[in-house]
């Protein structure tokens, strides 16, 4: 039952009152606190003996000036808000923590994550889809040129691709990414209702379009057919690329693509319902091109976002 229940529930006296209980002074403060902020819907001496503590006690520390620990929290609840609510619920403690950090606001994760719990802030959550990958097919298979080594010193080396799911009231949809090594960065991506070699052919051409890579580039995918596909074999062909492919049955072996699929689900596609694939490809624009590449900072490129990552190593700002 929760406080706001219980208080109702005992309100009405249909409830009762449980024994007052020592209390350790930082509970008893967070008690203080939110009889302060329901007083307006509750009376006071009601909460006080549902919630264990004397009213007396209540209005000897209201009378009290609030602490310059507690004007400090009040001023970081609302930064945070502001940050949570910019970045769509889509930031937990430790990147709100490092915003802060950049806003001159130096303060500890283990802070940040009791404000957001006393606001109610919690970023989105995680939940399971549906996989794409059909390596049930007779097509040519291409050796695993990767091997797990995600971290490549220079960009236009590795590209990875992948492929997802993406639901609407019209039916399904599918999202094709290419996404670089060296920062993180969607290079290219491709959306459509049909689940095709077009798709990832057309994701790599943009990809192409954007980045001009030299001859001798590797791009790695898992075993899908659409990879596979004579078509997406002669555009690799055309355009100079070594492919490589994972291990039969190991998501491992594309981390990097599953990872950001797992992100995209996460921060944008749970809990929304697209009535449209027009929809669906407008909000999927605006996180990769908008939010995801130029604004959601990554904890593998130190707290930077790709476009900065790639900015910053091209000015040599980073060691």
């Amino acid at each position: 039952m929760s406080r706001e229940v219980h208080v109702r529930f005992c309100e009405s006296g249909r409830g009762k009152f449980p024994p007052a209980t020592r209390l350790r002074e930082g509970r008893r403060v967070d008690i203080y606190r939110f009889i302060r902020a329901e007083k307006a819907n509750f009376r006071v001496r009601v909460m006080c003996r549902v919630l264990g503590v004397s009213s007396s006690s209540y209005y000897e520390w209201q009378r009290q000036p609030q602490s310059d620990h507690e004007l400090r929290d009040k001023e970081l609840r609302e930064v945070i808000g502001e940050i949570f609510t910019e970045n769509r619920s889509r930031y937990g403690s430790p990147r709100i923590t490092e915003e802060l950090a950049k806003r001159d606001m130096a303060v500890s994760r283990k802070r940040v994550s009791r404000l957001m719990r006393d606001n109610g802030l919690r970023a989105k959550g995680k939940r399971k889809f549906k996989h794409t990958t059909d390596s049930n097919h007779s097509l040519p298979i291409a050796p695993n040129l990767v091997n797990q080594q995600f971290e490549v010193a220079e960009a236009n080396k590795v590209w990875v691709g992948d492929i997802t799911y993406i639901q609407t009231l019209e039916g399904w949809s599918y999202l094709a990414t290419v996404i670089d090594l060296y920062s993180r960065k969607v290079v290219g991506w491709s959306y459509s209702n049909r689940m095709t070699s077009a798709l990832v052919c057309d994701a790599l051409d943009a990809a192409v379009r954007l980045r001009r890579p030299e001859p001798g580039l590797i791009f790695h995918s898992d075993r899908g057919s659409q990879y596979a596909s004579r078509a997406y074999r002669r555009r690799l062909w055309r355009y100079r690329m070594d492919q490589s492919m994972s291990a039969k049955g190991n998501c491992y072996d594309n981390a990097v693509a599953e990872s950001f699929f797992a992100t995209l689900k996460k921060e944008l596609v749970s809990g929304e319902v697209y009535r449209t694939r027009a929809e669906a490809r407008a909000e999927i624009f605006q996180y990769i091109e908008v939010f995801y590449n130029r604004r959601r900072i990554h904890s593998l490129l130190g707290y930077m976002t790709p476009d900065e990552f790639e900015s910053c190593i091209s000015k040599q700002c980073v060691a």
